[in-house]
């Protein structure tokens, strides 16, 4: 028996044409740095709003990609495809061109894996190893 006229199921789903838009949401927590007085959060925010690129370009965050600070956390929203690995990147970066990336790392938070945090390197426990 040959199959009846028409659409497949395939067809139809593929019909309607609406793609979902996916919302990005990344934090960058910098509580600690800025506790501490080592880093200013809002000089960091426009530090990625000049350096974040959207399609190749600089400076084109538009409507896509909004960044926004709520004390000492950065949260950057993406309604296109975003790396949070890009994103780490800069922070590196920032870190580097104010001097304390020796002191700070950049560690995805256990809890959520959208959320990066800004902490100390361990030192004091490296120091005793090295004692014994």
């Amino acid at each position: 028996m040959a199959p009846p006229k028409g659409k497949t199921p395939a067809a139809k789903a593929g019909s309607k044409g609406k793609k979902k838009k996916t919302m990005l949401k990344f934090t960058l927590d910098c509580t600690h740095p800025v506790e501490d007085g080592i880093m200013d959060a809002s000089n960091f925010e426009v530090f990625l709003h000049d350096r974040i690129k959207v399609q190749g370009k600089t400076g084109n965050l538009g409507t896509q990609v909004s960044i926004e600070r709520n004390k000492s956390k950065i949260t950057v929203v993406s309604e296109i495809p975003f790396s949070k690995r890009y994103l780490k990147y800069l922070t590196k970066k920032y870190l580097k061109k104010h001097n304390v990336r020796d002191w700070l790392r950049v560690i995805a938070s256990n809890k959520d894996r959208n959320v990066y945090e800004l902490r100390y390197f361990n030192i004091a426990d490296n120091e005793g190893e090295d004692e014994e």
